[in-house]
């Protein structure tokens, strides 16, 4: 898909920042990150916490919790600098959070504290407690609403019991309107194909909250995140989610998916029986297509890796390094590595950029 010929070879010649400084076009850092059981060490009473205190076998105590901020906090700062874009993702959607501390923890850290995260959390009624969040610069974007929806789900023997909520987030990114929807899917624990339905139950209630904003403004630029616990190719995500690979079979309504074609060259962001899976995935609306750059466009999504993030030995090599094996402590970072896209604005006399790049 060709968007300004001599843009692209100005990016392949000069790298994305001299693009982006020479051209004089904007570019925004949205990113993903599954963190894999970001808990403190303190039992709570109203949750299923036990599992993360220093009585536990895990043996969680406040000098691996400080451990983990650090890994993660590199991560995030790291987001962005081999596209010329240093300072961290603009936009953060997290999964695996248990409650608003571990956030603050988080942003607060050494290596973010410059940047000034805002943080967008509500607790969950999930029974760990586990949580989705959204952090974001206040020099890229200006927080309007936000809003958590509950997910009821029935389990085989036709109980009902909540899973991870899902957040809403509206403001001004980058002066244009905006909505991101932060998502945690149920798991596959006990089988891809049994616990199907309560993944397709995930995607109908995001279908429905993009329904919603598209009849209130059918123009809305959406951006839809999370660790989906599907590859982009299964019915959750293209069947009930309406989220397509390819620009030429979208319909009205439909949202683009450009992880699609990063799985289809191999791509993933956590690894299992030696098969690699594309489960956190960054979807966006059609709004953020096309080629008029006088509003926000989408140039491109990948996967976030760096040696330290990955076993370095063993029949695990290259798999995420995570914190913990069972009840091995392996002083990690999470199971999952992040996602993020970059969209760019440009200014008069910019024709386009390259399309969606792995």
């Amino acid at each position: 898909m060709r968007r300004g010929i001599w843009l692209v070879l100005l990016f392949a010649v000069t790298g994305l920042q001299a693009a982006y400084t020479q051209t004089g076009m904007k570019a925004g850092l949205i990113a993903f990150y599954n963190v894999e059981n970001l808990f403190d060490t303190i039992n709570s009473p109203d949750v299923d916490d036990i599992e993360f205190t220093p009585q536990a076998p895990k043996r969680w105590n406040t000098e691996k919790y400080l451990d983990k901020l650090d890994n993660l906090a590199g991560v995030i700062s790291g987001i962005g600098k081999e596209e010329g874009l240093p300072g961290g993702p603009h936009i953060l959607g997290l999964c695996e959070v248990e409650n608003r501390n571990v956030i603050e923890d988080l942003v607060n850290h050494n290596s973010l504290a410059h940047l000034n995260y805002g943080i967008v959390h509500y607790n969950s009624r999930d029974a760990r407690g586990v949580d989705v969040a959204l952090i974001y610069q206040p020099d890229f974007f200006t927080l309007t609403a936000s809003k958590s929806y509950d997910l009821l789900l029935t389990g085989s023997s036709g109980e009902e019991y909540f899973t991870r909520s899902q957040l809403v987030v509206s403001g001004l990114f980058m002066n244009e309107k905006m909505h991101f929807i932060v998502n945690h899917w149920p798991s596959r624990r006990s089988g891809a194909r049994a616990s199907e339905r309560l993944r397709v139950a995930a995607a109908q209630l995001t279908r429905s909250i993009i329904d919603s904003l598209q009849l209130a403004d059918r123009d809305a630029k959406i951006v839809v995140m999370g660790d989906l616990n599907d590859d982009p190719r299964d019915a959750s995500v293209r069947k009930h989610l309406r989220a397509i690979g390819r620009e030429s079979a979208l319909k009205p309504g439909d949202l683009f998916n450009p992880m699609e074609e990063l799985f289809r060259k191999g791509y993933g962001t956590l690894a299992y029986r030696d098969r690699w899976n594309l489960f956190d995935q960054i979807i966006v609306s059609q709004s953020l297509l096309g080629n008029d750059y006088s509003s926000l466009r989408l140039l491109n999504a990948r996967v976030y890796t760096i040696e330290a993030m990955t076993q370095d030995d063993g029949r695990f090599r290259g798999y995420p390094l995570r914190s913990f094996v069972g009840d091995q402590y392996m002083a990690g970072y999470s199971d999952h590595f992040p996602v993020y896209i970059i969209i760019v604005r440009g200014v008069e006399g910019v024709e386009g950029v390259e399309g969606v790049a792995a």
